[in-house]
């Protein structure tokens, strides 16, 4: 039920963001991560304080499992002054780092080689915390992603490499753009551990990443997880999704990971009222976040340069 509960969390903030969209009130890009919830749950479960989560665009999700409160997450959608980042970051840019969540990046793969300079850097400054760096599945064909597994790899940092592979790489099937869309190969052969895992169950994701960073606590070094996945959206808020078949999306939704685990407590015994309740719950805790932001001030656009540099 802890994992049904932050899924729904996660999956009605990212629905009530869409409803946003809709009306105006957010405004810029956004990515939503509807289906792709079961990843940053189980993740996130075996994270430290001190560890560092670098995510893509697609970050909402990754943002709250790792504790993000919900009414200045939306606020910064919302560009409110409330907003974690002032309302400056909007949906593609925001960042909490003091819930260890250090920011999403909207170059594709270019949180990979900041994750390795953060895991680096802990090396030198006593935490030794391990950094976790999430990018899609088009993100494996960048140059910078491969040389950060093997900058990793070379100088075994405590660095986990998470490939939600949803199996679209922006409006292009993963499958079109590689020879082998078993993308766990890949850093194999730079000399890490990776495998590949179902990314719709929660617990499989927080078993094997668990396990994974217990080892480079200890000076296991990297390893990559391509979590196997889908997003029941398109790629961005607006995507007619004119590339993807009904009979696909309906395969999707029987395998995301909130029918899933509703199919598995009913079949446990789970009272339907019970399983139920979740989803009321945490639609009203997101609606309140919700109306909370939308009456906070709007950031002072006089402030947009601020903070621009470190």
């Amino acid at each position: 039920m802890a994992d049904l509960r932050a899924m729904w969390r996660i999956r009605a903030f990212e629905e009530k963001t869409q409803a946003l969209c809709g009306t105006g009130d957010i405004r810029g890009s956004v990515h939503l991560c509807i289906g792709q919830e079961a990843g940053p749950v189980g993740a996130c479960g075996v994270l430290e304080g001190s560890d560092a989560l670098f995510a893509t665009y697609r970050g909402h999700g990754w943002a709250i499992a790792r504790g993000t409160p919900l009414r200045p997450l939306m606020a910064e959608l919302l560009g409110r002054s409330t907003g974690v980042n002032g309302g400056r970051g909007g949906s593609a840019y925001l960042s909490a780092p003091e819930y260890g969540f250090h920011g999403e990046n909207s170059i594709v793969g270019a949180g990979a080689p900041i994750a390795v300079g953060a895991a680096l850097a802990g090396r030198y400054d006593g935490t030794h915390r391990i950094a976790l760096t999430v990018f899609g599945d088009g993100a494996m064909n960048q140059g910078s992603v491969h040389e950060a597994m093997n900058f990793a790899a070379a100088t075994c940092l405590p660095v986990l490499f998470i490939c939600e592979n949803n199996r679209w790489s922006e409006l292009t099937p993963i499958k079109d753009a590689v020879g082998s869309d078993i993308l766990a190969d890949r850093p194999r052969a730079l000399g890490m551990t990776a495998v590949r895992i179902d990314g719709n169950d929660p617990d499989l994701v927080r078993r094997t990443i668990g396990d994974l960073a217990a080892a480079a606590r200890t000076g296991g070094g990297p390893a990559f997880v391509e979590l196997a996945t889908q997003r029941l959206v398109g790629h961005y808020v607006g995507d007619p999704q004119q590339y993807r078949t009904r009979e696909e999306l309906a395969a999707d939704r029987e395998q995301e990971p909130i029918a899933r685990a509703v199919r598995e407590l009913t079949a446990a015994g789970v009272a339907a009222e019970e399983i139920t309740a979740v989803e009321k719950n945490a639609r009203e805790e997101v609606e309140q976040a919700a109306q909370a932001a939308l009456a906070d001030p709007l950031a002072d656009s006089d402030s947009a340069r601020e903070h621009v540099y470190a």
